[in-house]
């Protein structure tokens, strides 16, 4: 079945609704989010989007709900390896745990802009050009290789071009302002470091959105399909991050199941003109991947741990009190 012009409002209306009560109702103030409050959003989205998924059961059959239930948890894997990223950005920018909500939460609507579009552009070029398939195969066969060598580093934001830019070209506040990212000082409109860290965090989710758009699009070519699964694990990442972010260091080797992940759906777009894999049997080698893991990581960090030499010192924040002067530095060395 298509899905028409009634069901595309319906959903995004309720995303609407669900943001505006997100941010204007229950994170109306700023405040730092506890465990039990991320624990409880998290079961909310999850248990909207098996509901969702439930409805798609009903109204469209199994195959498109598994499809839907498959891409919903590669998106939500790829998330989490979203997740190591932001925390080492709001590590490295000091960002007050009270304001970090606000920043995910616009941070979290400009990806569902983004996310849109790129689906629909990625719509129409493979419904155009079925050969851009095996472009999206090899470039996430490539993107699994690099994500099992990658390290995220403090010093790989100091490098980030949207960083230097920001740096280069906005007229920048020295310190923070509350949950501002704009503030008005000596007559000139600033901006404040919260928005450089929004927009490092959404050029982040840029950099995401180019290998999960392509894996779900292995997973099934139903435009609906693939935004709604989208859709869902984004709105879901602020809350796990709030429940991940202290604990991420205790998944040390789920970041080469996520590669193996995107391997294996590259690999999967690569050969399907060859050996069709089915859509529950990509659900179980994602999810047997996933569950390896995270074992094997638990696993590890309940081992004793060797003794480790000295850290080398993190390079020094843009945010280093006193902040103007850093900022100053920062703009000099560029």
């Amino acid at each position: 079945m298509e899905f028409g012009f009634t069901a595309w409002a319906a959903f995004n209306v309720f995303v609407l609704l669900m943001l505006a009560l997100d941010l204007g109702v229950f994170h109306r103030r700023a405040h730092e989010i506890g465990i039990r409050e991320a624990t409880i959003w998290s079961l909310v989205w999850v248990a909207l989007s098996l509901v969702f998924c439930a409805g798609l059961y009903w109204v469209a059959g199994s195959e498109r709900s598994l499809q839907f239930l498959t891409g919903y948890l590669v998106e939500k894997t790829l998330a989490v390896d979203n997740i190591f990223v932001i925390v080492v950005i709001f590590g490295y920018f000091r960002v007050p745990a009270r304001y970090q909500h606000r920043v995910l939460f616009w941070g979290v609507l400009g990806a569902l802009v983004m996310r849109g579009t790129f689906i629909a552009l990625g719509a129409y070029v493979l419904d155009r050009w079925h050969w851009v398939m095996y472009v999206f195969g090899v470039l996430l066969v490539l993107s699994g290789l690099k994500l099992a060598l990658r390290r995220d580093e403090a010093e790989d934001i100091h490098r980030n071009p949207v960083l230097r830019l920001s740096r280069r070209l906005l007229p920048l506040s020295s310190q923070y302002h509350g949950h501002h990212f704009w503030v008005r000082e000596g007559g000139r409109l600033l901006a404040t470091p919260l928005f450089v860290v929004l927009l490092v965090v959404e050029f982040s989710d840029l950099v995401f959105a180019i290998d999960s758009i392509p894996a779900i699009f292995a997973i099934t070519q139903d435009p609906y399909i693939v935004y709604t699964s989208n859709v869902f694990a984004i709105l879901g990442l602020r809350s796990m991050y709030f429940l991940l972010a202290g604990v991420m260091d205790r998944f040390a080797f789920l970041k080469y199941a996520l590669s193996l992940v995107l391997v294996f759906i590259g690999s999967k777009m690569l050969l399907e003109d060859v050996i069709h894999i089915s859509t529950p049997v990509s659900l179980a080698v994602v999810g047997m991947l996933l569950a390896i893991g995270v074992l094997v990581s638990v696993g590890a960090s309940k081992a004793p741990a060797p003794a480790e030499p000295t850290a080398p010192p993190v390079p020094p924040s843009p945010l280093d009190d006193p902040a103007a002067a850093a900022w100053r530095g920062v703009r000099e060395s560029n």
